[in-house]
């Protein structure tokens, strides 16, 4: 196997423990229009998507509505304010054991890059408040409105290879906790994609999307690769 040069890692659920506010929210104003989806359903069809996208796959698949670009316009309209409220009184937090296992990957000389299917003005708000500093914590963060086609378009990622100077994606490795974070790393032709359950879907969720290989959680990815 190629060695990894850098690990482009995704951030609710597998970096950031939130304790899923955005799909929570995605929710609310969903069900605020007069809806009645679940959140397993939110999860399902919206986990890792540029949240705007996120709202009409979860029209689309659980609903009847048959005005979907106007009625998701409008949600996500609603949606950002909420978010933002949400976002004010959050504990927000890393999984256990993950920020040194970021540290020893980059003590090996791997890079680490976050991306996300938030906007970049929400994901520097979780990175402001855990704390972490680009180039002392990380190499680089990819939200979704940084590149033209959010996941599972290769975009993000192929931006986080730009910004590391790695040209073969044979060395990048993607990580996340969603199906189509996995189908993003695949897209990109990464030389391994990896699943971790800490977030929205469960391994057989994930397993579908056939990752390399599924964790209990990212801290233990250090001792795949170093």
């Amino acid at each position: 196997m190629t060695k990894i040069k850098l690990a482009v890692f995704d951030m609710a659920g597998t970096t950031v423990d939130e304790g899923n506010v955005v799909y929570k929210t995605v929710q609310k104003v969903i069900n605020d229009k007069g809806y009645g989806v679940s959140l397993d359903q939110v999860l399902e069809f919206g986990a890792g998507k540029e949240k705007h996208q996120a709202i009409i796959d979860v029209l689309t698949n659980c609903t009847q509505e048959s005005k979907i670009k106007e009625v998701a316009a409008e949600i996500f309209a609603n949606f950002k304010p909420e978010l933002k409220s949400a976002y004010e009184s959050l504990d927000v937090r890393t999984f256990a054991g993950v920020k040194e296992m970021m540290e020893t990957l980059r003590a090996n000389g791997i890079s680490v890059v976050l991306n996300t299917g938030y906007d970049r003005k929400t994901a520097l708000s979780l990175v402001d408040k855990l704390d972490w500093k680009l180039d002392r914590d990380i190499d680089g963060l990819v939200a979704a409105d940084d590149v033209t086609h959010g996941r599972p378009n290769p975009d993000m990622i192929q931006k986080a290879m730009e910004l590391c100077g790695i040209s073969d994606s044979a060395e990048v490795l993607k990580a996340g906790d969603s199906a189509i974070d996995i189908e993003e790393g695949k897209n990109a032709n990464c030389g391994l994609t990896v699943g971790v359950l800490t977030g929205a879907q469960t391994a057989e969720q994930l397993q579908e999307a056939n990752p390399d290989f599924i964790l209990e959680s990212l801290a233990s990815l250090s001792t795949k690769l170093t």
